[in-house]
């Protein structure tokens, strides 16, 4: 019955990263590059993403976590102010 319907499938290619994005979904090619577009702008995005997350790690460097014993300096208040030095014992 349906034999005249039009093949409207659209391939987009972005060129410096070599990401190849398909679309078939929509019966207009329009819309189908539409979507194709925002498919690849969302891809894009989140290799940006993991490049920043990679240098702010690289930057950052190794984190030490806040935790029991990982403490530089102990300070007692009470009876009288004492500021301790973990790392000299003094």
């Amino acid at each position: 019955q349906n034999v005249n319907k039009v093949e409207t499938g659209v391939r987009v290619r972005h060129l410096p990263t070599g990401i190849n994005i398909k679309c078939t979904q929509e019966r207009s090619q329009q819309s189908n590059r539409q979507r194709a577009m925002q498919l690849l702008r969302g891809q894009l995005l989140a290799i940006m993403q993991e490049q920043r997350v990679e240098t702010l790690a690289a930057v950052r460097g190794d984190a030490v976590r806040a935790a029991w014993g990982a403490q530089i300096r102990s300070y007692v208040l009470h009876p009288y102010k004492m500021v301790k030095d973990l790392r000299t014992g003094h």
